[in-house]
């Protein structure tokens, strides 16, 4: 059987074209990034020379799969208009530079309605994205609508939500899904006792075809808190259950699965040995505990 691509997100500290071998020394077969400082709305944009050192970095690493994930400032759907134009502006700049890098994927939050209602901010995403396509028009990067746990006043922890921004858009063809465990859990759907019945609904609602990757963390908070909290594999109220199936599904072979877990590089090489020792596992695993007590 062939197996997921297993990673983690890493540092770009020092510029993206140390991303490729931060990845590989923890045992990385894919990785996400960011692309920049992800808590400054604007930064100097990528060099030639930055942009060749990264290809070459990553033909050494074997690293098969790279993602990048926008900005946490970036918000499509804000109500204030000062925030609203930084954050269009902000998105094409993810946009071009994850294209010029030759990446095939932008991982982003859909947005926070702060308290507009979540049909009004599923329209304005809609839009936004469609004002930001037609500025990029022949760009072969797609945008992946991450899951969301549903926290505050953020839009996308429903099936039926990313369905609908998918279905507004002038450019469907642009948009994938990122499908994050621990999102979903805490938006309510039980990966942990009904696992068919989640992949059955967001087969029916969104579609197989758009998945295009995952994050893979465990859930400090339990089911529906729509509390966004990562805890390492298996020691969060999902348990080590949900990922061995998920790592076993046929359907899920070849796509990214990425860690977000907390503690850095050694519990992403912690996590990473457990998801790989869950592969062809027949039954149900016991994990040694990484004694992290994460914040």
């Amino acid at each position: 059987m062939e197996m997921p691509i297993f990673g983690a997100h890493v540092s770009t500290s020092g510029g993206v074209s140390k991303a490729p071998g931060n990845g590989a020394a923890i045992g990385c077969e894919a990785i996400q990034i960011f692309s920049k400082n992800q808590r400054q709305w604007r930064t100097k944009s990528l060099s030639e020379k930055e942009i060749a050192q990264y290809h070459v970095n990553l033909e050494k690493s074997g690293i098969h799969s790279v993602i990048v994930h926008d900005s946490y400032l970036i918000n499509l759907c804000s109500p204030k208009k000062e925030t609203y134009q930084k954050s269009l502006v902000a998105f094409k700049d993810e946009l071009d530079r994850t294209e010029v890098l030759g990446i095939p994927y932008l991982v982003f939050h859909p947005g926070s309605h702060l308290k507009k209602g979540e049909d009004w901010g599923v329209r304005v995403i809609a839009d936004s994205l469609n004002v930001v396509h037609d500025q990029t028009a022949g760009y072969q990067t797609v945008g992946l609508l991450e899951t969301t746990a549903g926290q505050g006043t953020n839009i996308g922890y429903r099936f039926e939500q990313l369905r609908q921004i998918i279905d507004l858009s002038e450019h469907p063809e642009r948009l994938g899904v990122c499908f994050d465990t621990c999102h979903v859990f805490a938006a309510g759907y039980d990966l942990r006792s009904d696992y068919d019945k989640v992949w059955e609904e967001f087969g029916d609602v969104v579609g197989f075809d758009r998945l295009k990757a995952f994050h893979l963390n465990d859930s400090k908070k339990e089911l529906g808190s729509r509390v966004d909290r990562h805890e390492q594999i298996g020691e969060g109220c999902l348990g080590i259950e949900p990922f061995r199936r998920l790592v076993n599904d046929s359907r899920f072979q070849g796509l990214p699965m990425i860690l977000e877990t907390p503690g850095g590089d050694d519990m992403y090489r912690h996590n990473l040995q457990i998801l790989r020792g869950l592969v062809d596992s027949p039954g149900k695993t016991t994990i040694q505990s990484s004694g992290y007590a994460a914040g």
